[in-house]
């Protein structure tokens, strides 16, 4: 069996800084198998860059999925073109930089990630996900049945949707973006685990990572602020999944949570 642990949204050096350890930790107990995480808020709260990529893959993260924040960075076009590890979403039009699917090749056989972006109340508006999932899910299943898909999405509806068009095709589906893990893990009646949201892995004392302060000014006054990442004592959110290696299907889901101190 595979034991891939999937991280959600990294965000700031708080995040950062909680993720490397966790991941080095479960690495080292042999509690994952493989470790993804969505690092598209890990360069102060906006985008990743090449140094922080680099960070993140040198701990033993194996894939780093994106999103809507995924060009926040002026180096990562260039970057991305050449790290394959580093995901886009796969919906991008064709000619974007960088891939939005990757198969590697490891001990317990091959592994696809794949990330797909949704469209409700999400910028910029891509190609159809479903779609555009499915036709690469086709083609990745040729070559493995091992296939996990972080989508990145703003409503629960579409990442629900999303898991139930993929049910049976791929391994997992799990959502980012929101920030906030939700409690809805499960395996669908196809053999797919799916969580709507894995969380983040930022601070507990702030808003979706974001000091709180600044946040409640701006509900107040409706007026532009800056809105800081915060410090100290962080959560890291995720999910375990146990994939069977022949068939791609998963055996269980269960939410992952860790604190973090402040280091």
């Amino acid at each position: 069996m595979i034991r891939l642990l999937f991280l959600g949204d990294i965000v700031g050096e708080c995040g950062r800084t909680a993720a490397k350890h966790v991941v080095s930790q479960v690495l080292k107990e042999g509690f994952a198998d493989f470790v993804v995480v969505n690092g598209e808020n890990s360069a102060n709260g906006r985008g990743i860059s090449p140094k922080i990529a680099i960070d993140l893959l040198r701990t033993g993260v194996a894939v780093i999925t994106t999103g809507d924040h995924v060009w926040d960075q002026k180096e990562t076009p260039a970057y991305i073109a050449t790290e394959p590890r580093l995901l886009r979403p796969v919906n991008y039009p064709a000619g974007t930089p960088g891939s939005g699917s990757i198969i590697l090749d490891t001990a317990k056989g091959k592994i696809a990630v794949l990330n797909v972006q949704c469209r409700t109340f999400m910028q910029p508006i891509l190609e159809n996900p479903f779609t555009t999932a499915l036709a690469e899910v086709e083609r990745l299943r040729a070559e493995t049945p091992v296939i996990f898909v972080d989508v990145h999405g703003e409503t629960t509806s579409e990442k629900i949707a999303v898991g139930r068009y993929l049910d049976g095709k791929v391994s997992a589906v799990v959502g980012t973006h929101t920030h906030v893990q939700t409690a809805d893990e499960q395996i669908l009646p196809g053999g797919t685990a799916f969580l709507c949201d894995a969380g983040m892995c930022g601070p507990v004392n702030s808003i979706l990572g974001r000091e709180h302060g600044p946040v409640i000014q701006k509900f107040l006054d409706c007026m532009p602020s800056k809105f800081p990442v915060g410090r100290g004592q962080a959560k890291v959110c995720g999910a375990l999944v146990v994939i069977d290696p022949v068939t791609g299907l998963a055996s269980s889901i269960e939410r992952f949570h860790r604190i973090v101190e402040e280091s």
